[in-house]
């Protein structure tokens, strides 16, 4: 098992003297890292931080609607309401989201580390969201937006959206092209399942 040199940690692969030699990790983090488009440890910190402060802002939204203004029964039994919001919602949402990081931030980073550039010669993740020529330069398809989209013309996302199939050599895994167009695909699925249920609201 060899760490990849991300987030600092190629230090792990090195004899560090007395007959031993750096710990070996199979654990996959730096995998999961590495395919979520974190490079450092800056964006490692940041990234728990994130999820430190959502799991809090859950916690509190937890026991407010608990506690503070808590439902009647009629809406824990309203089945039409929970499939709608929790496929669309949860799921449909949750893919989308996911499908949107991979597309705008862990692609174009993986590209760039697939071909052999250095970690820290990579623009930070949101200079791929903000800049569209940046994007454009590693998949062309940006550079014309959202018109092939409009115009049911769907093919041109090919060059980010694909169906390869197999693993990708540099890596040993899954194309992340791939996983995004499956993310992506998911996410239509979803959001199209939880409208088809009929809903209080005569959505």
């Amino acid at each position: 098992q060899v760490v990849w040199p991300i987030v600092g940690q190629e230090i792990l692969n090195g004899d560090v003297g007395g007959g031993f030699q750096g710990v070996q990790v199979t654990s996959g983090f730096f995998q999961i890292w590495r395919s979520s488009g974190i490079t450092s440890e800056v964006e490692l910190y940041w990234s728990a931080l994130a999820g430190l402060i959502m799991s809090g802002l859950m916690l509190f939204a937890g026991w407010f609607h608990y506690h503070k203004a808590a439902p009647k029964l009629e809406w824990f039994q309203n089945a039409e309401s929970m499939l709608n919001h929790h496929l669309s919602g949860l799921l449909g949402l949750g893919c989308l989201s996911w499908a949107g990081h991979q597309i705008h931030v862990s692609l174009p980073i993986n590209k760039l580390l697939d071909a052999g550039v250095a970690p820290q010669e990579i623009p930070l993740p949101h200079e791929f969201v903000v800049n569209r020529d940046l994007m454009a330069q590693l998949y062309p398809s940006f550079s014309k937006g959202l018109v092939p989209f409009f115009t049911l013309n769907w093919s041109e996302y090919s060059d980010f959206l694909t169906f390869k199939g197999g693993l990708n050599p540099v890596t040993g895994g899954l194309w992340l092209s791939d996983t995004a167009h499956h993310h992506l695909a998911l996410a239509v699925l979803f959001i199209v399942a939880g409208h088809m249920y009929r809903t209080n609201w005569g959505i």
